[in-house]
C-alpha cells in the first residue's frame, strides 16, 4: 500500500501502508458494530503476531508482512475464510515469539486483501472485527493456531456523559491534529465525520501516539465508556506536550527572529559607518592597541591585554558588557606600566622647599628631612613609615605635597572620609553593572 491514491474502499479513510516493526497510522472503516458483534468466530484461528501495533475492531490496518511464517498464514487464510487472530507481542525486537511472548487478548481479523508491492514486499489489508481472548494454542507450525473465545464489549446507555465523552475525544483528537504536523488534514476531516461512538473510539485509540502496552491496556478493557476515559487521560498529555512544543517553537522562533533582525541591522549600520569614514567600534579598538605598543609591561601583562581586547571585539557594542569590558582594557593602557620618576634626595633643596611652603613646624621639617637623609643613604626603606596626624587645618596635606614636590615625585590626594563600602577603595568585580575601578587605581590613572 505504498500509494494510497491507488487503493479505493468504499467509505474508508486512508492514511499510509505500513511496515509490522515500524510505526503506523490506522484506518476506519465507518460501518455497521452490530455487524462486527454478530461476526462467527471460529472456534479455531490461525495466529498472526503483530510488531508495535494493536488491531481494534472495526480499524482497516495495513501491513507489511515480511516474516516466512506470517506470509504462509495469510496467503492460506486468504483463500479460505479470511479470518486469523492478531495479537501484539509482548516484545517487538524478538523475530519468532513464543506462544508466552504474545498477549492473550486481541482481535479478530479479516484480509480484505493482499498486495504484492513494487519492492517485491507483500502488503496485507485487515479490519478488525471483534476482540477474542485465547484460551489454548493447539498447533505451532507452520504457524500459530489456537482456540479462541470472543469477548462481548460493553456498551453503555444513551446517557449524557457518555455522550460527552464521545464529544470530548473528537474536540482532543481535532487539536492534536492541528498541533502536529506529521497528521495529515484529512484526519481531522475523518473523525468530525464519524458518527458511531465505538468506530470514534477504537480509531482514535488506535492513532494515539502510545506504546503497545497501553494500546493493549485500552483493548482489553471491557466497557467502551472507561476506554473512552482512559483514551482521554492519554490525549490530554499528548495535548499539552504538544501546546508545551509550540510555545517553545513560538519563542524559539521570536528569538531568532529578533537576532537575525538586530544582525541585518548591525551589519547595515556597520556598512553605512564604513562609507562614512569607518567604525567607531573598531577606532575605539585600534586606538587601545595603538596606546599598548608604547607600553612597557611584561610579557605576561601583554598576552593578558590581547585576551581580553580580543574579547572585546566579540561583544556586541549595543550589550551592557561592552562598556564593562572597554573600561576594563582602558584602564589598562592608563595605568603606568614599569613607569618611574627620579627621586631628588638634595637635602639643601628639601629644606627650601619646605621652608617655602611652611612657617615654623620645626620640629616637623627636622624629622622629615632626617628620613630623607637616610633614605638617601640606604636607597630602599620600607620603614619606618611616616605619619602625619594633628587636627583639620594645620597642614597636614599640603606638607605631603611638599615633600612630593622636594623629591620631585607625582602627588595625588585622596580622601577616604564617609567611604563605607571597601569596594570602593579596591574597586568592582566586572560582573557588576556598572564595575569600575578603585580609588587606590584612579589615583595611579592620574598620577
Amino acid at each position: 500500500m505504498g500509494k494510497r491514491k491507488n487503493l479505493v474502499f468504499k467509505d474508508v479513510f486512508f492514511s499510509r501502508a505500513i511496515n509490522d516493526d515500524s510505526d503506523y497510522i490506522p484506518i476506519i472503516a465507518d460501518g455497521d458494530d452490530k455487524e462486527l458483534k454478530n461476526i462467527e468466530v471460529p472456534e479455531i484461528l490461525p495466529i498472526l503476531p503483530l510488531r508495535n501495533t494493536v488491531l481494534f475492531p472495526g480499524v482497516v490496518l495495513p501491513i507489511t508482512v515480511g516474516r516466512k511464517k506470517s506470509l504462509r498464514l495469510i496467503k492460506d487464510v486468504y483463500k479460505g475464510s479470511k479470518l486469523l487472530g492478531t495479537f501484539a507481542q509482548k516484545d517487538y525486537t524478538v523475530d519468532d515469539p513464543g506462544t508466552d511472548e504474545l498477549y492473550t487478548i486481541g482481535t479478530v481479523g479479516e484480509i480484505l486483501k493482499i498486495l504484492e508491492m513494487p519492492d517485491g514486499s507483500t502488503s496485507v489489508i485487515i479490519q478488525g472485527k471483534r476482540r477474542c481472548v485465547i484460551k489454548d494454542f493447539v498447533g505451532v507450525m507452520p504457524y500459530y493456531k489456537a482456540s479462541v473465545e470472543p469477548l462481548n464489549e460493553i456498551s453503555p446507555s444513551d446517557d449524557t456523559e457518555f455522550s460527552a465523552i464521545v464529544g470530548s475525544l473528537k474536540d482532543l483528537s481535532i487539536k492534536i491534529a492541528q498541533f502536529s504536523a506529521n497528521l495529515p488534514p484529512e484526519a481531522t476531516f475523518a473523525v468530525k465525520n464519524i458518527e458511531n461512538s465505538t468506530f470514534l473510539i477504537n480509531f482514535i485509540c488506535s492513532n494515539t501516539d502510545l506504546n503497545v502496552e497501553n494500546k493493549q491496556n485500552l483493548l482489553e478493557t471491557d466497557s467502551l465508556k472507561e476506554r473512552g476515559i482512559q483514551a482521554i487521560a492519554y490525549l490530554v498529555k499528548e495535548v499539552q506536550m504538544l501546546e508545551l512544543k509550540h510555545d517553545i517553537q513560538k519563542k524559539v522562533k521570536i528569538d531568532m527572529d529578533r537576532q537575525q533582525r538586530e544582525f541585518m541591522l548591525n551589519q547595515q549600520m556597520k556598512t553605512i559607518q564604513d562609507e562614512l569614514g569607518g567604525n567607531p567600534v573598531d577606532q575605539e579598538i585600534n586606538e587601545l592597541k595603538k596606546k599598548a605598543k608604547d607600553k612597557k609591561w611584561d610579557k605576561e601583562v601583554a598576552k593578558f591585554f590581547e585576551k581580553e581586547v580580543a574579547k572585546l571585539s566579540r561583544l556586541n557594542p549595543a550589550a551592557g558588557e561592552y562598556s564593562v569590558q572597554y573600561t576594563f582594557c582602558q584602564t589598562l593602557t592608563d595605568l603606568p606600566w614599569n613607569e618611574y620618576s627620579v627621586d631628588n634626595f638634595d637635602l639643601r633643596n628639601a629644606s627650601k622647599v619646605l621652608d617655602e611652603d611652611h612657617y615654623g613646624l620645626e620640629k616637623v621639617k627636622e624629622r622629615i628631612l632626617e628620613h630623607l637623609a637616610v633614605l638617601k643613604l640606604k636607597k630602599d626603606m620600607k620603614s619606618p613609615i611616616l605619619c602625619l596626624y594633628g587636627p583639620p587645618g594645620v597642614g597636614k596635606t599640603s606638607l605631603g605635597k611638599s615633600i612630593a614636590r622636594a623629591l620631585s615625585r607625582k602627588y595625588v590626594r585622596m580622601s577616604l572620609g564617609g567611604l563605607s563600602d571597601e569596594a570602593e577603595i579596591r574597586g568592582h568585580r566586572k560582573t557588576y553593572v556598572g564595575a569600575m575601578p578603585g580609588r587606590i587605581i584612579q589615583n595611579i590613572k592620574r598620577a
